[in-house]
């Protein structure tokens, strides 16, 4: 398994780079990477401009979660690879593993829940997602891939609920961190 953190994009509803908030004594880019690598992630990518994490920039500005990881998919060998965004802090490494032990599929998510997800990186997948973004008339989203893809939506276990919330405002980042 591969890690991604899509950590990529202009945090404009943050109003300041969500990455570089502060988490337990870290950023939320070091916390997500870092739980990538728990998980068992062999190699782990990060979209956006940090040169600390190696991070790949977006190499077509402006399309969301989706260029970022178009980006990082030229870069990574064919495979699985876990996707999650820099802004979900208490996912967890069981959550990981569930979408990793899940019966084979080109994508896996939590029904509900567009990330994180297990997605098979080959030349289809590059292919398919080289062609979303090319096209300017959309859609350029996540759950658009999915469903391109043929998605597998795991049930959200009970508990869980609570570690599968991102924060996108101010507002939510401070009832996060509360």
């Amino acid at each position: 398994m591969a890690g991604i953190v899509l950590a990529g994009g202009l945090s404009s509803r943050m109003g300041r780079d969500k990455a570089l908030l502060p988490w337990r004594g870290q950023t939320l880019l070091a916390h997500m990477y870092g739980l990538l690598e728990r998980a068992g992630a062999e190699v782990v990518r990060v979209s956006g401009a940090y040169p600390e994490f190696d991070g790949v920039a977006d190499t077509v500005e402006r399309c969301g979660p989706l260029g970022g990881l178009f980006s990082v998919a030229k870069v990574l060998p064919d495979g699985p690879a876990w996707v999650v965004p820099v802004d979900m802090p208490q996912l967890d490494v069981a959550l990981l593993w569930q979408l990793r032990d899940a019966p084979q599929a080109v994508c896996v998510i939590f029904a509900g829940q567009p990330l994180p997800m297990r997605l098979n990186i080959d030349e289809a997948c590059r292919t398919l997602l080289e062609s979303m973004i090319q096209n300017p008339d959309g859609p350029r989203s996540l759950q658009a891939l999915q469903r391109r893809l043929g998605v597998l939506e795991l049930p959200v276990p009970a508990a869980a609920g609570s570690f599968l919330v991102n924060c996108n405002t101010p507002e939510q980042w401070e009832e996060l961190a509360s």
